[in-house]
């Protein structure tokens, strides 16, 4: 299975390797034929008198009104459009992001040398954008409200991805005054971790890729159907629990959280699966009186051994899972600069989580597997 796994993971590079580069189809006829999304809740495609029209209908939890956005190829009249729609020229030939999260969805797609600027560079990992960053190529602009827009402007993205968790949009306006188009990305807010790896299709509109990011997903989304089928024959399903205590609350996924459903795509019983929130805040003697015995503690933050968790909090060695070793972090891959691989790729890649949990739980399923994002914790 490891053979597999690594084939699968090549492949999908492969295809966006062997993508025409940007010069050779920028003056091609886009393409306007509507794209399927089977996951994805968190935005909406449709043709519109021959032009992409794209919706993002909830771009934050509790929201009520949302962003649109009309797909012009580059060098055609604007057609008329209702004021609350962004026009946006395409294919981009630069956009500026705000999360780790967009760096894979531009990779790919081989739009790695279309990002000019980010937020905080030294949080991106993915090694080919990280050649751009050193090279000087890709800008810092700071973060929220710190963000330098004077900065932003003298190098003038044609688009900048961003997202919003409370509906402050205020740098975002300022953006969109100086006439640049906003686009919003909501995909944490997606249930399903291929929900959230479709957000693949949503940038790919922009640079007129929906054909690659078409298969690459298909290609992820097949790794994981076919990964979670092995699971499902599993005769028994080891209990675990995730999270760790913040000041003197314990914060763990809840069991609309993508995280939930994919413990249960590897054949785990999540103690909160049953919870009907995205994100859960306890104290840690619920915690305790629900998890001391649990199997598994899989997800712990940034801690990289036993002895900085128990230093940090001696009760978390009462557990059974700590009692006997049963403790993994994702921090099996950190960048150049400190970023956190899992917390960049590990969205897109959810078919990578998929096999490590397996690995985890039932590491019989996948004898030959190595741990990707995750590491057992001594």
């Amino acid at each position: 299975m490891k053979l597999k796994v690594v084939i699968s993971i090549f492949s999908i590079l492969a295809i966006a390797c062997n993508t025409p580069s940007k010069e050779r189809i920028i003056h091609k006829k886009m393409d306007v034929t509507p794209i399927e999304i089977q996951y994805a809740t968190g935005f909406r495609v449709s043709v519109k008198n021959g032009y992409s029209f794209v919706e993002v209908p909830k771009p934050y939890q509790g929201a009520e009104e949302g962003f649109k956005y009309l797909l012009v190829p580059r060098g055609q009249a604007i057609p008329d459009h209702e004021n609350d729609v962004q026009v946006v020229e395409v294919p981009l030939q630069s956009i500026a992001c705000t999360s780790t999260t967009h760096i894979p969805l531009l990779d790919y797609i081989n739009e790695t040398e279309s990002l000019v600027g980010f937020t905080t560079t030294d949080y991106i990992s993915s090694e080919k954008m990280r050649k751009r960053v050193d090279a000087g190529l890709v800008t810092e602009l700071g973060i929220d409200k710190e963000m330098n827009m004077e900065r932003l402007l003298e190098l003038d993205p044609e688009a900048v991805m961003g997202y919003t968790i409370t509906g402050d949009y205020g740098q975002f306006r300022k953006m969109n005054q100086a006439g640049i188009p906003i686009l919003i990305n909501a995909e944490y807010l997606e249930k399903h971790p291929l929900g959230r790896a479709e957000w693949i299709k949503f940038m790919a509109l922009f640079f007129d890729k929906s054909y690659l990011a078409d298969s690459v997903f298909k290609a992820i989304e097949n790794n994981y159907q076919n990964m979670k089928a092995k699971a499902a024959k599993v005769d028994s399903m080891p209990t675990l629990y995730s999270g760790v205590v913040y000041g003197d609350t314990w914060y763990l996924p809840g069991g609309k959280n993508n995280a939930a459903k994919l413990f249960a795509d590897a054949g785990a019983h999540y103690l909160w699966q049953d919870s009907t929130t995205g994100f859960l805040e306890l104290s840690f003697e619920s915690v305790y009186e629900k998890a001391h015995d649990a199997g598994y503690w899989v997800g712990v933050a940034s801690f990289n051994s036993l002895e900085e968790i128990k230093e940090a909090d001696q009760r978390y060695s009462r557990f059974s899972a700590f009692k006997k070793g049963n403790v993994y972090s994702y921090n099996a891959r950190i960048g150049a600069t400190g970023g956190n691989e899992y917390l960049e790729l590990g969205y897109l890649r959810p078919d990578l989580i998929l096999a490590d949990l397996i690995k985890i739980f039932h590491p019989e399923l996948l004898p030959d597997h190595e741990l990707y994002f995750h590491e057992k914790l001594n």
